[in-house]
């Protein structure tokens, strides 16, 4: 009895808790960063990352952690994770969760939670956490069972980063995380996807559509990005003569300096790239997703014949109507598609080199303009010529965005990052530290404006303590610009955007980052480039004047098409 005894208690030290096995599940994985900020009920999982070759990112805010979790999984493919504790610290990470899920990012955010002896009744710290983020996830779930840790943590990241990708919830009840497995487990195999080849008959359907247009234009989006189908976008485009617009998540994945490239839509009804789509017949809508913008901008009256191209079907609305949905991977899609199309079959591509012309113009009155504060035009150029063509900078949400997202030249994907789905502000200070630990060979900016900059401005303590360069351009005008700008537009006056900010030179000094205030136009760009060129992290507080937003929409809305 005594031998038998002492055997079982040998096998049993010889498993290891959940939390240790959690760990080993997500290196399994290929994680290599966890953000997040510990609690009491999971102290257990962040102590056993400790030796695991997984680094743990401590943030400051675990909004922040979400939202590094989106943007590392957004430029790797491979879902970020970030972790919290139960009750106030779960709730955190719910704002970066719901952002992923919309802009399509894969993430998987782990939480804590009490015990299973007490959160079926009132409770200290818990809350419901599973359905509170199912509305916002992919998938919502707790882990009740030791043995079921690898299971559900490989259905976590499969269902994170299958296509179309998003986020994940999973909560550790305290309890559970302390237990040990009834016998020795491993992290199960790792399945992965292949991309899927078109069906013929819808290849065949989609040619004829295409070969009875007149005036085609093909939109790019997010999913197009995703799937890395640059190179075949070139090729189609070049082969038919057809014009490209990209969405604001799209951005890149077809080169704004490709004479075909109609630039970014997505901003008013009529953008100049929203003229290419005026006289359109057929649309081909290559990795487009309805939450990047709505379509009613580029098919108000729901009457032009779209074709699909993506590996899911479509969202359904009365001004996205497919006629062909061709699901499958993008890249071989487009060339199947030009094969099928007779040779001599070309477009006329109509009224790209005049769009193209006025935004090149726009572009350089931003170059030429010398006023103090900068118009936003002056900012964006010289962000661009700041940066090489691979950097990075990440577009807060706000007039700023809006601006670097219709003018800004990008010629890759995955380059300029916005929030499009969630439209979220203050992503862009944490989303860059995870940019710079996701491309460590690019350079990266975030560009924000004072309103979202305050918001999660403390993780520069966070990128200074972690030794992660880069740079944040604050762009100042002690206002909520945006909604300035719409209550402007609507209402003709504003009211309860205004608000005062701390001395931002000596706001980042204190958190030991390098601080710069521009003091005239011309100073920005060489600025910017001592800056960037800086192994450390810097903050560029530079006053901004958005009466050019009201100038701009009045300037758009006089345009007549069509082009």
């Amino acid at each position: 009895m005594g031998t038998e005894g002492a055997s079982e208690s040998r096998d049993t030290a010889a498993v290891e808790d959940v939390a240790h096995l959690l760990v080993r599940c997500l290196r399994a994985e290929g994680v290599e960063y966890v953000f997040g900020i510990p609690g009491e009920e999971n102290i257990r999982f962040v102590d056993a990352l400790n030796g695991s070759g997984i680094r743990y990112i401590l943030v400051r805010h675990e909004q922040a952690a979400s939202f590094m979790a989106e943007i590392y999984g957004r430029l790797t493919g491979r879902a970020g994770v970030c972790s919290a504790t139960l009750g106030p610290g779960a709730i955190n990470l719910l704002l970066g969760t719901a952002d992923a899920m919309t802009n399509s990012a894969p993430m998987v955010a782990l939480a804590a939670q009490g015990s299973l002896r007490r959160i079926h009744k009132e409770s200290h710290q818990v809350i419901d956490l599973v359905s509170m983020f199912a509305p916002v996830t992919q998938w919502s779930a707790r882990i009740e069972c030791p043995d079921a840790v690898p299971e559900m943590t490989r259905k976590a990241f499969k269902t994170a980063q299958s296509e179309r990708p998003g986020a994940v919830f999973l909560a550790v009840p305290e309890d559970i995380e302390a237990e040990r497995p009834a016998e020795p487990l491993d992290p199960l195999q790792i399945d992965t996807v292949r991309a899927d080849a078109p069906s013929p008959t819808q290849i065949a359907r989609a040619a004829e559509v295409l070969a009875s247009a007149r005036n085609p234009v093909v939109l790019a989006g997010h999913g197009a990005a995703r799937t890395r189908a640059s190179a075949a976008l070139v090729r189609f485009a070049e082969r038919l003569n057809i014009p490209v617009a990209t969405t604001f998540h799209g951005k890149g994945v077809f080169p704004d300096d490709h004479p075909n490239a109609l630039g970014a839509v997505g901003f008013m009804r009529h953008d100049y790239g929203n003229f290419g789509f005026d006289t359109a017949d057929v649309l081909l809508c290559v990795g487009y997703e309805i939450q990047e913008f709505d379509p009613i901008k580029i098919n108000p009256n729901g009457d032009k014949r779209i074709v699909h191209v993506h590996r899911f079907p479509a969202e359904v609305d009365a001004h996205y109507p497919v006629a062909v949905g061709v699901e499958g991977d993008p890249s071989q899609a487009l060339d199947a598609l030009a094969t099928a199309l007779p040779e001599e079959l070309t477009y006329d591509s109509g009224s790209t080199a005049k769009i193209r012309t006025l935004l090149d113009e726009e572009f350089q009155y931003g170059r030429d303009n010398d006023a103090f504060p900068l118009v936003p035009q002056r900012v964006v150029h010289d962000v661009r010529t700041a940066l090489d063509r691979h950097d990075i900078v990440l577009a807060d949400t706000g007039a700023g965005k809006m601006w670097m997202s219709r003018l800004y030249p990008t010629y890759e994907p995955d380059t300029c990052l916005v929030s499009n789905g969630l439209s979220t502000m203050g992503f862009a200070l944490p989303g860059a530290v995870a940019a710079k630990l996701a491309r460590p060979d690019r350079r990266v900016l975030a560009m924000m404006g004072d309103g979202s900059f305050l918001m999660n401005s403390q993780e520069l303590e966070t990128a200074v303590r972690e030794g992660v360069p880069l740079v944040v351009l604050v762009l100042v005008d002690e206002e909520y610009g945006l909604i300035t700008w719409k209550m402007e537009l609507e209402l003709g006056h504003h009211s309860h955007t205004r608000f005062t900010n701390p001395d931002l030179v000596a706001y980042a000094e204190s958190f030991g980052a390098r601080g710069y205030a521009v003091e005239a136009a011309d100073q920005l760009l060489p600025v910017l480039r001592r800056a960037l060129d800086d192994d450390t992290v810097s903050v560029i507080a530079c006053p901004v004047d958005y009466s050019e937003n009201l100038r701009l929409t009045d300037r758009l809305g006089s345009l007549h098409g069509p082009f």
